[in-house]
């Protein structure tokens, strides 16, 4: 790492981290002037940055996005939101502690059988109406959602896309992740829930009158277009079993997005022009300028310089190597994005199994998915869900900032890093 273009991405990346936390400069704006540092210095180029599977901007996750962005834009509406706010409010008793557990708990496991993304994108809108009804501040509750999802997401191959990678090096199947990841993941969003009970307490606001108004209302009124409702859910349905067939039939999450999205706006009565709004262009543009600087990270070697030294640490070590792989990757996925960090990481991991010759029960691989998935909780910016979200709340005048996500993600990183590490020293080394 000797060479001065690693140097000045290392200065470009850190510079532009910095911006984005003081948030004096809007972090779509650094994120793509970044993105031209990288350029102009030659950290990267236009075929890296562009093309590059490895280092470029991942164009899965760009089109993924967009996909189900066009499809929500069209359930908006129907009036379906509105719809599934009324009924889980009502199911609630409208009591603000019991919507939230029971859209964080809706939200894990959706997470599970979707992508922690589709989820967000979903469970959102919802979200805004529900804190609308009741007249809470919708920080909270977005933020409990989006942690859910990636807490949720770690569970199985397809809830969060550094699973799938990790699935495709390995070697392992839907079922590995049930048996392996799925407890724990179902013992965390158990903790969580409790978290949300302390963290959130203020945000716990019960207002009688406004809760008596809604226990009045009959959901099945706010339904606007029965029959847009009706096709959007098939498609919504073909989507959802396209996400979950994904070791069967091959295709990409993002295919599957844009061809449901395409079904829907051709057999609807959809105008494109409409649903083409409701696609959050600032966020799609703010990741690509994020793959950008951290491609610019990984074409100069800072990132496989970081990873050979995490390797070096750990030798033939499997207790401590899962123990510190585990905990270096939450810290590293906090600060990057986890996908490219678990891109790059990947291959290292694999040669640390082969040098513990197969390793037990892929435990390194398991430290791998728990670290990179949990520890994307850790900042506004250690995961793709956490960037939906904070681009969602901003467009519909709720905006939340990256330090009140941050201080929240660092104590749930923490604690739930924290027992994931005994969840694998327990169950692989010291009942083995």
């Amino acid at each position: 790492m000797n060479d001065w273009h690693s140097w000045a991405a290392i200065v470009v990346f850190v510079g532009a981290y910095a911006l984005i936390i003081s948030e004096k400069i809007h972090r779509v704006a650094v994120a793509l002037g970044g993105a031209g540092l990288m350029l102009a210095i030659r950290a990267t180029d236009d075929k890296s940055a562009f093309y590059s599977e490895h280092s470029g901007v991942d164009w899965n996750v760009i089109f993924l996005l967009m996909g189900m962005m066009m499809i929500v834009g069209v359930l908006k509406k129907t009036g379906m939101f509105e719809y599934l706010a009324i009924w889980s409010v009502k199911r609630a008793r409208a009591k603000p502690f019991r919507v939230m557990a029971m859209l964080v708990v809706i939200t894990a496991v959706a997470s599970a059988l979707l992508d922690n993304v589709t989820t967000v994108l979903l469970i959102a809108p919802v979200t805004l109406l529900v804190c609308e009804r009741l007249a809470l501040p919708a920080a909270p509750f977005l933020i409990a959602e989006v942690m859910a999802s990636n807490i949720g997401g770690t569970a199985t191959l397809v809830g969060d896309p550094p699973n799938i990678i990790i699935a495709s090096r390995a070697g392992l199947t839907f079922n590995d992740f049930l048996v392996h990841l799925a407890p724990i993941s179902a013992i965390l969003v158990v903790v969580f829930v409790l978290m949300c009970r302390v963290m959130f307490r203020k945000a716990f606001l019960y207002d009688e009158d406004r809760a008596a108004e809604i226990m009045e209302l009959e959901e099945r009124e706010a339904i606007r277009d029965p029959r847009l409702l009706v096709q959007g859910l098939i498609v919504l349905a073909l989507v959802v079993a396209g996400f979950v067939l994904h070791p069967v039939l091959h295709y990409e999450p993002s295919v599957v997005a844009l061809l449901g999205a395409g079904l829907l706006i051709a057999v609807s009565s959809a105008e494109t022009g409409d649903v083409l709004k409701e696609v959050e262009w600032p966020t799609l543009a703010f990741f690509a300028g994020l793959f950008i600087m951290i491609g610019g990270l990984i074409e100069t070697g800072v990132i496989s310089e970081v990873s050979k030294s995490l390797a070096d640490a750990i030798g033939d070590n499997e207790l401590g190597g899962s123990m510190i792989l585990l905990s270096a990757s939450a810290v590293l996925s906090g600060i990057v994005d986890n996908i490219p960090y678990v891109a790059t990481m990947a291959p290292i991991t694999s040669d640390l199994v082969q040098n513990m010759a197969g390793g037990s029960d892929h435990v390194m691989w398991w430290a791998l998915a728990l670290g990179a998935d949990l520890g994307g909780n850790a900042t506004a910016i250690g995961a793709s869900a956490n960037v939906v979200v904070l681009g969602i709340a901003e467009r519909n005048r709720q905006p939340i900032s990256f330090w009140q996500f941050t201080k929240y993600g660092l104590v749930v990183t923490f604690v739930t890093v924290v027992i994931a590490l005994g969840y694998v020293w327990l169950r692989y080394f010291a009942l083995a």
